[in-house]
């Protein structure tokens, strides 16, 4: 039987054959496919002819075709679409992939053509993008042990190979733990001030496990308004320790592999040459140094820590007055206290909203805003298999008709999905030997589902984060070049939550919800009074959550820098080195038995490790990118344009820093966040 993950796509753009592809092909299409990309690693070292750039350095960027197709598929199915045999399957192909990345790193031979170029590159006169993947390919090879000595390069192997299952164990730890809690609730009384369409959700989770009542499980849609809107604190308590709990102690435990993973790391980096794994990292950001990130992290935290305590303080005593009867504020009552507060307040909440937001008008308003703003169009293609039943795809075109990429968009959770919401994508833009690829561009979200009596409606911050994942989707969707690996979003990692934070502000401009935002049942347009209040609570405790954020990101940098400021005695007590390292700015009670650090994918098993505070750095740059959009207008198309040539289109074919400078003219003010957010 022929592999369909090993031959050419006979679908229009080269879709992939969802339809044909079996559990039983993945594992053969890995071994044929790495053996491929050998030989085609061999030729090139083998190669006779005097290293240039063309037969060494583009030759290795274009190498393993093969395999980066069957792992585009793999992976990204392993986060949406997984099941034991998947995760089973991860942990025997993972060594495999670690084994093709060292047979290339650690090519002695192969090195030496790359550095025979690199010295000569002064004088070749490459394009930009041509230089870039030079330099990135030269330093490819240095931080992954080229410069090692052969004793230590059998050290490196083995380190790398360890910690790529680590990871893996750590991810199928926390959805394992995830999936494990469940709520069942039989006694309808104890849904007090849960809205109808959680209610609606819960039965609907409950009929599909052949349960009767209300089943409640830790999935952002589930868990996020249950914790807003239940009246049972007891409950919300039972929901929020189990959600922050996940992965500590029990069966997934991974206090274990924090240690083990930020070790290996620390390992790895030192035998590079550098001091800990965060200088390694920061090393190919934006930031550069360790300083970097400690100077914008202290700026915006030195305002705001204050601000989020008078903003906890005043919903405290507010609570108090209609009954609240701790001497603290909770964290499993302060979702719950702060969503009142606001309905009272801003005469807002989440159930008011919903019903103006209905997917499908969603998804319309944001293809309609990338046409307004980009000129591009979306085709959907029913024709084209797909994965899952719920999976969507388009035919993304240029104002000119040319096509762009497809775009798959997997909205809703389900078992084997892991939570949250993510852009990836399953091929990336190239031009292989004067032939383009477009890119086949992926969303995955984890909205309410349509129930028997109403569809998918979103809230508010599930709008926002439809907007920002399109974001990222654009700029993959929007990408020019020829080098896979500086196309699209293969940016520095600070610099790729630009696109996706910057599409955010549309959320709240009136302009662009009253293009779409209905009532699902009348057909009336949103309230004008509404949008109002809407965009007069858009700062409603920011400072509470850019502490938040904040705080995550000091825990990742004190993981990753061999946790310096953490006393010795704390030791291996990875609940002991968390509070130590966020010790001084809590805004909330530290509660005993909670834990972020078990659970927390981005640094851990999700490409984030020493690098949490790109979101901020990020925010810092779209605050000051949208500004421009607001002096000249939101729909303005010369600026879309600009942003389109400027960021979207060039990935990351040369420095972040100077791309950013030629968008916008100046360096980024962090004072541009704090204002935005009214915190100064």
């Amino acid at each position: 039987m022929e592999n369909p993950l090993l031959q050419p796509s006979s679908l229009p753009f080269g879709a992939p054959r969802f339809d044909l592809i079996r559990p039983e092909h993945w594992k053969p299409a890995f071994e044929a496919a790495i053996a491929a990309g050998k030989a085609e690693v061999d030729a090139i070292a083998a190669n006779p002819a005097a290293p240039d750039f063309a037969n060494t350095v583009e030759a290795l960027e274009f190498a393993g075709a093969a395999l980066d197709r069957v792992s585009g598929l793999f992976f990204n199915l392993l986060e949406a679409e997984s099941d034991d045999a998947m995760q089973q399957l991860a942990e025997e192909i993972s060594p495999l992939l670690t084994d093709y990345e060292l047979y290339i790193s650690l090519n002695e031979t192969l090195f030496s053509r790359i550095r025979t170029v690199y010295d000569g590159r002064d004088a070749l006169q490459l394009a930009p993008d041509q230089r870039k993947l030079l330099e990135e390919s030269y330093k490819g090879f240095t931080r992954s042990g080229a410069l090692l000595s052969p004793e230590d390069k059998k050290t490196y192997a083995s380190l790398e190979e360890e910690l790529a299952l680590l990871e893996l164990k750590y991810g199928k730890n926390v959805l394992d733990a995830t999936n494990a809690f469940s709520l069942e609730i039989t006694d309808e009384a104890e849904l007090e001030g849960l809205p109808q369409y959680v209610r609606d959700a819960a039965a609907q989770a409950a009929r599909e496990k052949g349960r009767s009542g209300w089943r409640f499980d830790l999935s952002h849609p589930c868990y996020v308004p249950f914790l807003q809107f239940s009246a049972r604190a007891d409950l919300r308590e039972k929901m929020w320790r189990a959600f922050n709990a996940r992965a500590l102690g029990g069966p997934y435990d991974n206090s274990g592999n924090c240690l083990k993973i930020t070790q290996l790391r620390q390992r790895i980096a030192q035998l590079l040459g550098y001091a800990d794994w965060a200088a390694y990292e920061l090393e190919e950001r934006m930031a550069k140094t360790i300083g970097a990130v400690r100077r914008l992290l202290d700026e915006l935290m030195a305002p705001s820590l204050p601000a989020a305590r008078r903003e906890v303080g005043a919903l405290l005593a507010w609570a108090q007055k209609q009954g609240y009867a701790q001497e603290q504020m909770l964290p499993w009552d302060f979702p719950y206290w702060s969503e009142r507060y606001r309905a009272e307040h801003y005469a807002l909440s989440d159930e008011q909203l919903k019903p103006f937001f209905r997917l499908e008008d969603c998804i319309a308003a944001v293809f309609g805003l990338a046409t307004r703003l980009y000129g591009v169009q979306f085709v959907e293609r029913k024709d084209l298999p797909v994965y899952h039943p719920d999976v969507r795809v388009y035919d993304v075109q240029d104002a000119d008709g040319r096509h762009l990429a497809l775009f798959y968009a997997d909205f809703f959770p389900r078992p084997g999905k892991r939570s949250g919401a993510w852009m990836t994508n399953f091929r990336e833009l190239a031009l292989r030997g004067g032939v383009e690829e477009r890119p086949l561009v992926s969303i995955v979200t984890n909205f309410t589902k349509p129930t028997a009596d109403a569809p998918s409606l979103l809230t508010h911050d599930e709008l926002t984060t439809l907007l920002h994942e399109f974001g990222h989707a654009l700029h993959g969707m929007l990408a020019e070049g020829r080098y896979p690996s500086l196309t699209g979003t293969n940016v520095a990692r600070d610099f790729v939550e630009l696109p996706s934070q910057l599409m955010e502000n549309w959320g709240f401009e009136p302009e662009w919800l009253h293009t779409f935002a209905r009532h699902w049942q009348t057909g009336e347009p949103i309230p004008d009074a509404l949008v109002e209040r809407l965009v007069a609570a858009r700062n409603y405790h920011a400072a509470y959550f850019q502490v938040r954020q904040l705080r995550f990101g000091l825990l990742d940098l004190a993981w990753h820098t061999l946790r310096k400021e953490i006393p010795d005695q704390v030791g291996d007590d990875v609940v002991a080195i968390e509070a130590q390292a966020l010790a001084g700015c809590a805004v909330l009670p530290d509660i005993p038995g909670s834990c972020i650090s078990t659970s927390f994918h981005h640094i851990f098993d999700g490409g984030y490790s020493a690098g949490y505070y790109s979101y901020k750095w990020a925010e810092v740059l779209e605050a000051d990118a949208f500004s421009l959009f607001q002096e000249r207008g939101i729909f303005d198309r010369a600026t879309a344009a600009s942003f389109r040539e400027n960021i979207l289109s060039k990935g990351g074919s040369e420095d972040e820093a100077l791309l950013y400078r030629r968008f916008r003219g100046h360096e980024p003010d962090p004072q541009a966040l704090l204002k935005k957010l009214e915190i100064i």
